[in-house]
């Protein structure tokens, strides 16, 4: 075989399985004598919790046990926020439970065991709570009044915290500016929606004492649930439960999608180790798809002031923009994290001198706000994008030449863009140069011009964006601080017949990890791709990632680890090869599991892993059995990918629907380890935001009732809205990554909302920079024709 296997294009080890059913979900698995636990979620926004009666419950057939808030702060302690990174931000002593206020509608107030998930959900809704209501504060401006009701008793107002960065002088070169715009832009509330709920079996083993019989002590703590994170999971149960982490293994079955969502720990997952204890058997919890609406957490929300100043030449010269992160009831794990990048991704591709942008995370009467595929990266963009799209309109220029004359260019790389991130590498004006190249090639421009020749409404827009990858460096996430590290450790092992195993601390959720970990080691070990499997789900067997799977972190990161032992075992490899052929190192060469000499002398990596498990004689005695390596990457510094895009679409003039027609993307994502799964990361993430663009928005009514509960009212992306889709790539190595890759996987969330809707603009009269809200209301698409025609 050659090393063309081993080419870009591999195809996905993962799908077989997953296509004939025989890979394991969470919702697949249920030990023998599981109980199940449903939670008895709050309807109300706001609201004191005055008494809970579960005498009725309790009593109920098949029921186990009822906990309420003082169970559990019986036996855990406040659940820490990961992402409590920001001066002066606020803290919470929130338990996993409610214990005397309730602050969204779905916060859990008790939670019933029993044998069945039916018996379960019977009981929850047996037990009476009275709840002395508060009023629900909803929009961020009101939960700023200072006379509005404080959603945590302890704290002088409802802001969790403010980030402020500054480049320059952002206000005062605005007062000096030629030419100044200001805009007022809004996104909605979204949520990364996984066709698999979040799940977790709890299982806190009694004490076995050797003759079949078991005590009442507890023993180890197994937990099974669909976590990017499980070793960040691990250390949390470990903290709150007051268990050593050596006590806790925490194992990963398949996962079914989940884009941030997952990677944010739950008190769902607490409550049933507490359930687990106390009942002495396994406890399983599977979300209901209405539970998810109201209990995964939510994104995206944001309102955003803006203002972007130029001088007489088109250079824009000053850009400001507040934004304002509609936080939720509680705080997430990841804290305002998501808001705050925001802050660091405010001024994208642009060289601009003078930049101030804040960002504030205000707390209202709604689901916690945590992790969606690209945290702020979407809004910053969608923010700085409109601005210019304002400005060039303002100026009588082309938008894409407007972007072109204020990009950073490749001989500013590395550009340090004032707001504490370094833009490593790349040339910017040249991917959105091919991608307008590249539709005007493909006839994208003669199909809008037919379009308007009958009368159809047809328009292109164009957008670019950063996106920041390989989350890292340690010593850095902990300066913060952050309570987590950013390394990765990989361990890479050959056994005895030459298959090579790849142990890693990252998660499968359908992105290809097995696939692209074992393409990385293939390459860099010479072994055939095949003869590789990459082991992970498991925080005893596996090697340790802290943060877990997300930032778009097993390409760079998670692959730079498998790189460096790969790199370790092929110098093993090659001595007992050089021992075995009596043939100097230097004369041999590797490819295909197989081991060359200069003249065509071979041995298989079989033979290899036979001498060293099982024939240690055929080995000089300097030689140590087994082979294996180990190493660790902390990244230097976040890589960053970047790219343009172009889409065409359709508005229909009678409806105000809009139909994304076409989409092309010019991606950088360093090293193409996998071109089709990379090529599918991009297409999903647009699709995904497609959606939050178009027809996604979780809204709620002002008394804090959520309007979207079902598929009925929360309208997702069907095969049919998926455009004819193509990507062209460009390959600019990071410095200091030895896999030589970025990330890739929110690259196509980014900056889909901001070309969609350049090209509605494009497509209906009145120039550009005029949407300021997404998603698209086709009510206002509609009013906006009636004005402009009438």
């Amino acid at each position: 075989m050659t090393d063309d296997h081993n080419s870009k294009r591999v195809l996905r080890v993962e799908d077989d399985t997953l296509l004939d059913g025989s890979r394991h979900f969470i919702d697949d698995l249920e030990p023998r004598g599981t109980l199940h636990i449903a939670m008895a979620r709050s309807p109300i926004a706001h609201a004191d919790v005055l008494s809970i009666d579960a005498n009725r419950a309790r009593a109920m057939p098949g029921v186990h046990v009822v906990l309420t808030g003082t169970d559990i702060a019986q036996h855990s302690t406040p659940t820490p926020i990961g992402w409590e990174h920001i001066p002066g931000q606020r803290r919470t002593e929130s338990l996993a439970m409610a214990t005397s206020r309730v602050r969204y509608v779905g916060h859990i107030v008790a939670a019933v065991v029993a044998d069945t998930r039916a018996a379960a959900e019977d009981a929850a809704e047996a037990i009476e709570i009275d709840y002395d209501l508060l009023p629900a504060v909803m929009d961020v401006d009101a939960a700023r009044n200072p006379d509005a009701p404080i959603l945590h008793e302890s704290w002088p107002d409802n802001v969790l915290a403010i980030d402020q960065q500054q480049s320059g002088d952002g206000r005062a070169a605005l007062q000096s500016a030629t030419t100044v715009v200001d805009l007022e832009l809004k996104i909605g509330r979204a949520f990364g929606c996984p066709l698999e709920t979040r799940g977790v079996i709890a299982d806190w083993g009694l004490i076995s004492h050797g003759n079949g019989q078991r005590s009442g002590s507890v023993g180890r703590l197994v937990v099974d649930l669909n976590s990017q994170s499980p070793n960040r999971v691990r250390e949390v149960l470990s903290q709150v439960l007051n268990v050593s982490v050596s006590d806790i293994l925490v194992r990963v079955p398949s996962i079914g999608g989940g884009f941030g969502a997952k990677a944010n720990y739950y008190g769902e997952e607490i409550i049933a180790c507490i359930a687990s204890k106390i009942c002495g058997r396994a406890v399983k919890y599977i979300e209901d798809r209405s539970e998810s609406f109201v209990a995964t957490s939510h994104g995206r929300e944001a309102q955003m002031s803006v203002s972007i100043g130029a001088d007489n030449d088109g250079n824009i010269v000053a850009y400001r923009n507040d934004v304002v992160g509609t936080l939720g009831g509680e705080v997430s794990s990841v804290g305002m994290g998501p808001v705050w990048v925001s802050t660091r991704a405010g001024t994208g591709s642009y060289q601009i001198p003078n930049a101030d942008i804040t960002t504030t995370g205000v707390m209202t009467n709604r689901t916690p706000f945590g992790s969606f595929r690209g945290w702020g990266s979407p809004i910053a963009n969608f923010a700085i994008e409109r601005a210019i799209d304002a400005l060039a309109n303002q100026l009588g220029v082309d938008p894409v030449e407007m972007r072109l004359k204020n990009m950073v260019r490749a001989d500013q790389m590395p550009f340090q863009n004032g707001l504490g991130w370094r833009l490593d590498s790349g040339d910017y004006p040249e991917a959105l140069r091919r991608a307008r190249e590249s539709v005007t090639k493909a006839g994208w421009f003669d199909e809008v011009s037919d379009a308007v020749t009958n009368e159809r409404l047809v328009g292109i827009g164009f957008a670019n964006f950063v996106e920041a990858t390989g989350v890292g460096n340690s010593r850095k996430m902990a300066s913060l601080p952050l309570d987590q590290g950013g390394f990765d450790e990989a361990v890479v092992r050959m056994d005895s017949t030459g298959t090579v195993q790849v142990f890693t601390g990252q998660t499968g959720m359908g992105q290809g990890i097995e696939t692209t970990l074992a393409q990385v080691c293939a390459t860099t070990l010479g072994a055939d791709v095949d003869d590789v499997r990459v082991i992970f789900g498991d925080t005893d067997s596996c090697p340790y990632t802290g943060y877990g799977t997300g930032g778009c972190r097993t390409a760079p990161v998670a692959g730079s680890s498998v790189t460096l032992a790969s790199r370790d075992l092929k110098n093993q490899v090659l001595e007992v090869a050089s021992s075995l052929m009596n043939i100097p190192v230097a004369d041999l060469t590797i490819s295909c599991s197989t081991v060359w000499g200069p003249e065509q002398e071979q041995i298989s990596f079989a033979d290899i892993g036979t001498a060293a498990y099982r024939k240690l004689n055929r080995l000089p005695e300097h030689h140590s059995p087994t082979l294996q390596a180990r190493a660790v990457w902390d990244p230097v510094d976040r890589t960053i990918g970047y790219g343009s895009i172009a889409v065409m679409v359709e508005v229909c003039a009678d409806t105000g629907l809009v139909t994304v027609l076409r989409y092309h993307a010019v991606d950088d994502c360093g090293y193409v380890i996998n071109s089709a799964i990379v090529d599918g990361q991009i297409m999903g993430a647009f699709v995904q935001v497609l959606g939050s663009s178009l027809m996604e928005e979780l809204r709620y009514d002002e008394d804090g009732n959520p309007l979207t509960t079902t598929f009925r009212d929360y309208l997702l992306p069907l095969a049919g809205d998926v455009p004819l889709m193509t990507v062209e790539h460009m390959e600019t190595l990071p410095p200091d990554v030895p896999s030589g890759s970025k990330g890739v996987g929110e690259a196509g969330t980014i900056s889909a909302m901001s070309a969609i809707a350049q090209a509605v603009e494009h497509a209906l009269p009145g120039g550009y920079g005029w949407i300021r809200s997404m998603p698209l209301n086709p009510e206002f698409l509609l009013s906006h024709l009636d004005a402009a025609t009438s």
